[in-house]
């Protein structure tokens, strides 16, 4: 079940492959969470001393669930991969230009896990040509609606 999705890392990038992460968390964020106080939006993924973190992810704390503790929102939260994948990545985004994003937050069998994406950038024409694209389909579909009513 997802709980938030980053449909701007879409828009921005091409994402080649995509990993499931867990991440570590405190029990206020976790409660946030659940009550959708999330937003991965401007967060992104940098490798530091051979581990994977997530910074920008925004975690509005809740009032009643976070008293005893001062919870900073955007904090620097560890992802959690398997030493193999974080080689692989590290390979890729260090070699081959590649960046990482946070595409998807979600449950996995009680846990939180979020889906980060191994990705290219796009220039400002793909952009359009996808927005085109995205338009023309729009259309047609439109257009058979249209047709299959008569």
């Amino acid at each position: 079940m997802s709980i938030v999705q980053n449909k701007k890392a879409f828009h921005d990038y091409f994402i080649e492959e995509k990993y499931e992460a867990g991440i570590v968390l405190e029990g206020w964020e976790v409660k946030a969470i659940r009550d959708n106080r999330t937003n991965i939006k401007e967060a992104y993924v940098i490798i530091q001393r051979g581990e994977i973190y997530l910074i920008g992810c925004h975690i509005t704390p809740m009032g009643a669930a976070s008293t005893h503790i001062r919870p900073d929102a955007i904090r620097t939260r560890k992802l959690l991969l398997h030493n193999e994948e974080i080689a692989k990545l590290i390979g890729k985004v260090e070699r081959s230009g590649y960046t990482l994003v946070p595409i998807d937050m979600h449950f996995k069998g009680g846990r939180i896990k979020i889906e980060i994406g191994l990705a290219k950038g796009k220039k400002q024409y793909d952009k359009r040509n996808a927005e085109k694209e995205r338009d023309w389909e729009r259309d047609k579909a439109r257009i058979m609606r249209a047709a299959n009513k008569k």
